[in-house]
C-alpha cells in the first residue's frame, strides 16, 4: 500500500450520492426474507391460577437486520410471537400495556449456542381467558464463525403486572424449534496497513536509497526489491522488523528500468504482506557525444482524482405488496489519474440501510452492474468491478491495475437495483452510496 496512494472520501457534492426509493402501499416489514414456523410448547400457568399445564401450538417468526454479516458484525434479531400456545390464565381481564416478554433464540449450522431476546411493556387488552396476542422481541447477537447460520425460536416467558406480577413460562417441547431464518456470514479481510516511504524519489545507478516502513509484523523479515512495472528486478535488500512493526534500510538501486521500489514479507511479494510501490527514477547518465547538446524537459507529475455528474439518484418506485426491483443509473463518474509512476487506481463504494417511515431497507438488498471506458491514448486499461450486491461492507466499482506506465482518463457508470421487501411501509427511503478512490 503506497504512502503516496491519494484516499478521497467525497461528501455532499463531492462524492456521496443519495439514492432515493418510493414505495406505494402500509405495513412495516424487517429487511430480510422470513418464515413463519409451528412448533410443539409446554406453558405452565402461574399457580395461582390453579389450571394445568398447557400444551399446545406456537406459530413464531425471526427477521434480521442483515442477511449477509460478516465475521465480527453484530446482527440485530426480532423474535414474534405470531400466535402463543397460552392464553390468559385467569377470569380477569388484562387491560392494555401489561405485559412484557422474554424469551431465546437458537442458532445453528455454522454458529451454535443461544441468546436472549426482549419485547417492549406494550400489549392490547386481554379478555379474561382470552387469548394473548401476538407480541415481539429482539435481542442481538456477533457473528464468530463464517458460513449459513440458523435461527430458530426458542423458549419464551410471558410476564404480566397486574394486581399481581405472573410469569407464564412456554417450553419448546421438542428442541431445537423448526429454522425461521439463515443468514449466511462471510470472513473479515483483514486491512493491510503497511506502508513505505523513500530517502529520495531518484538517483543515479547504483546509489543507494533509504526505505523506511511501518506496520510490519514484528520481528519479521522484509524484503526490499525495486520493481520494473509490475515485475520484480535483481536488486534485493533484507531488514527485520523491529517489535513496533517498523522497518529501515537501504536499497542499492542499478537496474535502470526501475520505476518503483516495494517491501514485502515472505518468500514474494503478495498484495496482503507488501508496501509499495514507492515511485522511483534511476536517472539518464549517459554522456554527451561531441559536437552535441543534450536537450532536457520536464513533466510534472499530477493528482489522482474524481467528479461526478450530480448527487442525487431516483430510484424507480414499486408497489406496496409487490416489492421488487426498484432501478436507476449511478450518476456518471470521471476519475483522472495524472500522477504517472507505477501505481494504479482502485474505486469502491458502500451503501448505508435505506431508512423511511417506520422501516428500513438493508443496504445489502442494493446491487450495481458496473461500467467503465477509458479515454483514447491513455496508458492504463479501466476494469469494470464485478456485479453483486454493494452493501454496507462495499464492494468494488472499478479499478486499474499496476504497470511499468499508468494513467488516463475513464469514465465509471453502473446500472443500481435495490430489492425493496413486498409489504414495506409506502412513502420514501434513502440511503448514502459513498464512493472512494484510492
Amino acid at each position: 500500500m503506497a504512502t503516496t496512494s491519494r484516499r478521497r472520501r467525497w461528501a455532499s457534492l463531492l462524492g456521496v450520492t443519495a439514492l432515493a426509493v418510493a414505495t406505494g402501499g402500509a405495513l412495516a416489514c424487517p429487511a430480510g426474507a422470513s418464515t413463519n414456523v409451528d412448533f410443539a410448547t409446554h406453558c405452565i400457568p402461574p399457580a395461582i391460577a390453579g389450571i394445568p399445564p398447557i400444551d399446545g401450538t406456537t406459530t413464531a417468526a425471526i427477521t434480521v437486520d442483515n442477511t449477509a454479516p460478516k465475521v465480527g458484525d453484530t446482527v440485530t434479531v426480532t423474535y414474534t410471537v405470531v400466535k402463543p400456545a397460552a392464553s390468559n390464565p385467569t377470569a380477569i381481564a388484562l387491560p392494555a400495556d401489561i405485559m412484557t416478554p422474554t424469551g431465546k433464540v437458537t442458532l445453528g449450522g455454522a454458529q451454535s449456542g443461544s441468546f436472549t431476546v426482549a419485547g417492549p411493556k406494550k400489549n392490547d387488552p386481554v379478555p379474561g381467558n382470552g387469548a394473548f396476542p401476538s407480541f415481539s422481541m429482539t435481542g442481538t447477537f456477533t457473528v464468530t464463525t463464517p458460513g449459513a447460520i440458523t435461527l430458530s425460536p426458542g423458549d419464551y416467558n410471558i410476564h404480566t403486572s397486574y394486581i399481581l406480577e405472573l410469569d407464564t413460562p412456554c417450553t419448546v417441547t421438542n428442541p431445537p424449534a423448526p429454522v425461521s431464518e439463515t443468514v449466511t456470514a462471510t470472513a473479515t479481510v483483514p486491512v493491510n496497513t503497511r506502508a513505505i516511504s523513500l530517502g529520495s524519489a531518484s538517483g543515479n545507478a547504483g546509489d543507494s536509497v533509504t526505505v523506511t516502513g511501518s506496520n510490519f509484523t514484528p520481528g519479521a523479515t522484509v524484503t526490499l526489491a525495486g520493481r520494473s512495472g509490475t515485475a520484480q528486478t535483481a536488486d534485493t535488500a533484507t531488514v527485520t522488523a523491529t517489535s513496533a512493526g517498523t522497518v529501515s534500510g537501504s536499497l542499492v538501486v542499478n537496474d535502470k528500468t526501475t520505476t518503483g521500489i516495494v517491501a514485502y514479507e515472505g518468500s514474494a511479494w503478495t498484495d496482503d504482506l507488501g508496501a509499495g510501490p514507492a515511485a522511483y527514477v534511476v536517472n539518464d547518465t549517459t554522456p554527451v557525444p561531441p559536437g552535441s547538446q543534450k536537450l532536457t524537459t520536464t513533466v510534472k507529475a499530477g493528482t489522482l482524482s474524481m467528479a461526478q455528474a450530480g448527487d442525487a439518484v431516483g430510484l424507480s418506485a414499486v408497489d406496496f405488496g409487490k416489492g421488487g426491483a426498484s432501478t436507476g443509473a449511478l450518476n456518471t463518474v470521471t476519475v483522472q489519474d495524472f500522477r504517472g509512476g507505477p501505481a494504479g487506481w482502485s474505486l469502491t463504494g458502500k451503501v448505508t440501510d435505506f431508512t423511511g417511515p417506520g422501516a428500513k431497507i438493508d443496504a445489502g438488498a442494493l446491487s450495481w452492474t458496473p461500467a467503465c471506458a477509458t479515454k483514447a491514448g491513455s496508458p492504463s486499461t479501466c476494469v469494470a468491478g464485478s456485479a453483486g450486491t454493494v452493501g454496507g461492507s462495499g464492494a468494488t466499482l472499478a479499478s486499474t491495475p499496476d504497470g511499468t506506465a499508468t494513467g488516463g482518463e475513464f469514465t465509471v457508470d453502473a446500472g443500481l437495483s435495490l430489492n425493496v421487501p413486498a409489504f414495506t411501509p409506502p412513502g420514501s427511503y434513502s440511503g448514502v452510496l459513498t464512493l472512494t478512490l484510492t
